[in-house]
Parts: structure tokens; C-alpha cells; sequence
């Protein structure tokens, strides 16, 4: 599996990103700290960057990536909704631009303690923050049929969410559902079709992860607070690895009178990378500028 340390298309985040060498860039998912060290390769000695992640782990990889960059780079644990709080106690009135690299990182993933993945036996937990919050487990073994087939349906779009429903509540009469292991054997029975690539407990565990981390709700949050904190020209660039996501992405773009959209279809990886980064290939990025500033001009 890929490490903390294999940041997703760098060479076109950064193309898109660096408006300003001498400014402030918040890298609101900082995780091993692989894009903001590329971003602090590009920016001048009096640039500054603030990290923000809600993962202890990452934000330790990051410190040791970074370590270079000391001086110049601040991280944080937090939320990236909690942008706006995060930078006025660090004084920091405006930015230059804003990265957002959605998801779960191949580091994650491959923490079988962390729930995460099917590929290895663990806890049902899937939290990025495991100092408290619901775990995945509660949710499986605790929601109501119908909510929970609701869940897999809108947050993973799948298709058979009722058979998978249905064959965990009847599981869990039985006992506890308690590991990676058991929930995918039950997605197994449930899901009668083999087809395509994708493994048919994917949706499921992704719908669960985003459900138990707000993940999209973190976003709306996060693309609301950081439009404000820009400067004039300040851009915010955003990684998205599914459809939900990115769907968020382009509707908040297009709908705010305060940024133009640089992406008129969102950028993808290319071949190259995949093949040496498969965890790149479901990624698009999207890049809008804030074109109205603090008294309502345009650029």
C-alpha cells in the first residue's frame, strides 16, 4: 500500500495553488504532510502554511516530513470546518489559497486497528478522530433496518443497500457484529451480483466512514468557511475521490458569486501516475478563485 508520504497530483495542485510565494496557505488535510511539503519547496522563507488535520497519527508523520520546514509551517489538530477559528488564533486575517484532499489516505487503510479497510481483519471503528465519536460499529449493530439501508444507499450509492441491511440486522440478532471480517462476509451473502472491478463491500465500508467522520457535511462546512478567508485571487483547490464529493465541489463552485471556477471539468490524474499511485485514479480536482474582495470590487 501507499504511505502517508505519496501526496496525489502534486504537479497540478500546485500549478493551480501557488498564486502568491510570500503568502499563507492553509493545507486543511494535511495528512503526512506530503503536499505541504511541496508547497513549501515553491513558496519563499516568509510564506507560512498552516496544516490541519483530526488524525494524531497523521499529523506525527506530517511533523516528521516537515521537519525542515519548521519554522514556517503550524499544525493542528482539528477539523477543517474549524478553519476559520483556527486562523484567528493565529492572528492570520486572509490567505492565498486553501487545499482540501478529501478522503482517507492508503496509510489509513492499511492500519488494520483502524477499521477502515476490508483487506484486513479489524474493529468495526473507521474513525480519523479516535479520542471519541460514534464508531462504525455502533452503527451496525445498533441502527434500524431501514435507516441503515438508507445510509449505504446515499452515502456509498449502493444498489443492493436493503439485502445488505437486511443480512446484518439478522446477524446481529444472533451476535454482536465485531470486526471488518464479519461485516464483509455478510455484504458477501447479501450481494448476489459479481461484476466489475470494485469489491462488493466497498460502498458499504465507504458509506459507513463517511457517515460515522461527517464527511460531507464537513465539507459544505469547510468550502463555506474558507471563501471568506481568501484574498483577492486567493484560490481554493479541492481533491475529491467520489462522486458525492466532487458533486458537493461543483455545485458550491458554480453557485457562489464570490469565486470563478479555473476547472471547467475537473482535472484527473494521469496514466503515469496511476500506474505508480493506483490510490490516485479515482481523483478530481477542482480549483475556483475569489474574483470579489474585502469592499465588493472584482479583479
Amino acid at each position: 500500500m501507499d504511505s502517508f508520504h505519496r501526496p496525489v497530483m502534486v504537479r497540478e495542485i500546485m500549478s493551480f495553488l501557488v498564486s502568491d510565494p510570500d503568502g499563507v496557505y492553509v493545507d486543511a488535510t494535511v495528512g503526512g504532510g506530503g503536499h505541504s511539503q511541496a508547497l513549501l519547496q515553491r513558496l519563499s522563507p516568509v510564506a507560512r502554511v498552516i496544516g490541519i488535520d483530526r488524525d494524531d497519527d497523521a499529523l506525527r508523520a506530517a511533523a516528521e516530513t516537515l521537519n525542515d520546514f519548521s519554522r514556517q509551517i503550524r499544525l493542528v489538530k482539528a477539523s477543517f470546518s474549524q478553519m476559520k477559528s483556527i486562523l484567528e488564533r493565529e492572528n492570520i486575517m486572509g490567505i492565498s489559497g486553501a487545499l482540501l484532499d478529501l478522503g482517507v489516505s492508503s496509510w489509513q487503510l492499511d492500519q488494520p486497528e483502524r477499521g477502515f479497510s476490508f483487506e484486513k481483519e479489524g474493529p468495526l471503528d473507521m474513525r480519523m478522530d479516535t479520542r471519541g465519536g460514534l464508531q462504525a460499529g455502533n452503527v451496525v449493530n445498533s441502527m434500524p433496518e431501514k435507516e441503515l439501508a438508507d445510509l449505504i444507499f446515499r452515502y456509498g450509492e449502493e444498489r443492493f443497500s436493503r439485502r445488505i441491511a437486511r443480512e446484518v440486522v439478522e446477524a446481529r440478532r444472533k451476535k454482536r457484529i465485531e470486526s471488518t471480517g464479519e461485516l464483509e462476509a455478510l455484504i458477501w451473502k447479501a450481494v448476489p451480483v459479481r461484476h466489475g472491478r470494485i469489491h462488493p463491500a466497498t460502498r458499504t465500508f465507504m458509506a459507513l466512514r463517511i457517515y460515522v467522520n461527517r464527511e460531507l457535511e464537513e465539507l459544505q462546512e469547510g468550502l463555506q468557511s474558507v471563501v471568506p478567508l481568501l484574498r483577492k485571487g486567493g484560490r481554493v483547490v479541492v481533491l475529491s475521490y467520489h462522486s458525492l464529493e466532487d458533486r458537493i465541489v461543483k455545485n458550491f463552485f458554480r453557485s457562489s458569486a464570490q469565486l470563478e471556477v479555473l476547472t471547467k471539468k475537473p482535472v484527473v490524474p494521469s496514466p503515469e501516475e496511476v500506474a505508480v499511485n493506483p490510490r490516485a485514479r479515482s481523483a478530481r480536482l477542482r480549483v475556483a478563485e475569489r474574483i470579489v474582495g474585502e469592499e465588493g470590487e472584482t479583479a
